[in-house]
């Protein structure tokens, strides 16, 4: 199986997800459609070659997101009605107006793993390769480059994940009591 099929693959699963999400009236149906689009984000991330980017958005996304969303669920009640909601013209005219929008971008950007832009095969690429080692004193270029060079950013992501951990056990803990 070629990457392009899996990519494309899980393309068709979240849209299908963010569809069934956004249509279900069902609300525990339309929470496990949207924690299978977070994770379908989570799998696109790792296949742009973005593994701390796609833990978070396992862990965030699909994980404590779903969680605390069933549990808000499970403190109200729901009324069960209809299976599916109808969409408004207008909301569905801003939702093709945003695809096509952001669809006409999609030709103007590089091949994936194209070796012209900056960041593949270019000067960016590059000087993390020649000075990885001698800037930061570290063997591994990708250890380098998400502690050294783009610690600020590694550390914003490792806060986010715990502070979501955190507010999910304060949760879970008063959860108890009630």
């Amino acid at each position: 199986m070629s990457a392009e099929f899996l990519v494309a693959a899980v393309l068709v699963f979240m849209v299908g997800s963010a569809l069934a999400a956004a249509l279900l009236r069902d609300v525990v149906a339309s929470i496990v459609a949207f924690a299978g689009y977070s994770f379908g984000v989570a799998v696109l991330w790792s296949f742009l070659r973005a593994p701390d980017v796609a833990l978070t958005e396992a862990a965030v996304g699909a994980g404590i997101t779903t969680v605390l969303f069933l549990l808000t669920i499970a403190r109200t009640t729901v009324s069960r009605s209809e299976r599916f909601e109808g969409v408004s013209l207008r909301s569905g005219l801003a939702v093709v107006a945003i695809v096509v929008t952001v669809g006409a971008t999609v030709p103007a950007l590089p091949a994936m793993g194209a070796g012209g832009t900056p960041v593949l095969g270019g000067e960016v690429s590059q000087y993390y390769l020649d000075n990885a080692y001698d800037q930061t004193g570290v063997t591994n270029v990708v250890t380098a480059i998400l502690v050294g060079y783009r610690g600020f950013d590694t550390l914003g992501e490792a806060a986010v994940v715990f502070a979501a951990g955190i507010a999910m056990l304060l949760v879970l803990r008063q959860e108890e009591f009630v």
